[in-house]
């Protein structure tokens, strides 16, 4: 075993234990992939990173870094809150960007993270699938969910590496009121989001400034996981919600009220059309891990 530097950041808040955490191990040369899903296995969180040199044709293109990023049983092209723990800790660690922005080397290919003081924000991949839902996967959301098929008042794909089903309720009260029942939801990844502010206003957003309140639904050990706060899933809805002009171009949505967390979203659009979603994110233990 080796000992490597390592850091687990709570991201998308500035206050610590209220945002979602990420094992990240700033050095995974030489480990297998059995060996970074065992660990990541063994952390219990939603996510761990392993931070790797570019590829050769990553840094030919401008990649600071290669990440592989593991949840429970998997390993995922994309996913959007170990893209910023990732390089936060990166960049606390000591890290130097070539250029004005980080630029992460992944499953999906090279993410630009750009920073705005302590937020950093990457540049939403392309969607892989978009379009609606069939009518069939609506009714079964539906179902899961507990809300008559009318309660869905938009629905969409918001497959950007992970395949998130996206549906649209008509209240964020609705959003914070769901049960989901796993037996029927059973592996499916399901985004919901819901409007904070007055139904039927694009964009309003409620005293707190906030537009949207999302949850996030995939498969986890022993049935049905809830994700505190997921930036693949933000970035996928504001693609979609931006562009059929069910949001502005510029919102904070809240996730994890659910689970007693406070996460915090920040969504823009920028006139070459490209989505950036950010979020603050702090250091809660660093040190080393035996690998």
């Amino acid at each position: 075993m080796t000992e490597r530097p390592f850091q687990q950041v709570d991201v998308f808040t500035t206050t610590p234990y209220l945002g979602n955490p990420l094992a990240v191990v700033l050095d995974g040369q030489g480990l297998s992939t059995e060996q970074m899903q065992a660990f990541t296995d063994w952390t219990n969180l939603s996510e761990c990173t392993f931070v790797l040199p570019p590829s050769t044709q990553g840094r030919a293109a401008g990649a600071d870094y290669r990440v592989r990023i593991f949840c429970p049983g998997r390993e995922l092209p994309f996913a959007g809150h170990p893209t910023l723990g990732t390089a936060h800790a990166w960049l606390s660690a000591g890290g130097q960007p070539r250029g004005e922005q980080v630029v992460q080397e992944c499953g999906v290919g090279l993410v630009a993270i750009r920073r705005d003081g302590p937020r950093l924000a990457f540049a939403a991949p392309a969607l892989r699938r978009s379009g609606p839902l069939d009518d069939a996967d609506v009714a079964l959301i539906a179902r899961g969910l507990g809300v008559a098929r009318d309660d869905i008042v938009a629905h969409q794909w918001c497959d950007n590496g992970p395949g998130w089903r996206g549906v649209m309720l008509r209240s964020a009260e609705q959003v914070l009121a769901l049960k989901p029942d796993a037996t029927v939801l059973a592996g499916l990844d399901i985004g919901v989001v819901g409007p904070r502010g007055k139904v039927g206003v694009v964009g309003a957003s409620d005293e707190d400034g906030i537009a949207f309140e999302v949850r996030a639904f995939f498969p986890g050990h022993g049935g049905l996981a809830e994700d505190p706060v997921t930036g693949s899933l933000n970035a996928a809805l504001a693609q979609w919600l931006i562009g059929a002009g069910l949001a502005p171009e510029r919102y904070v949505a809240s996730q994890g009220t659910a689970l007693r967390r406070a996460g915090r979203v920040h969504i823009e659009r920028v006139a070459d059309g490209t989505v950036w979603v950010g979020g603050e994110s702090v250091t809660c233990i660093h040190g080393t891990v035996c690998l």
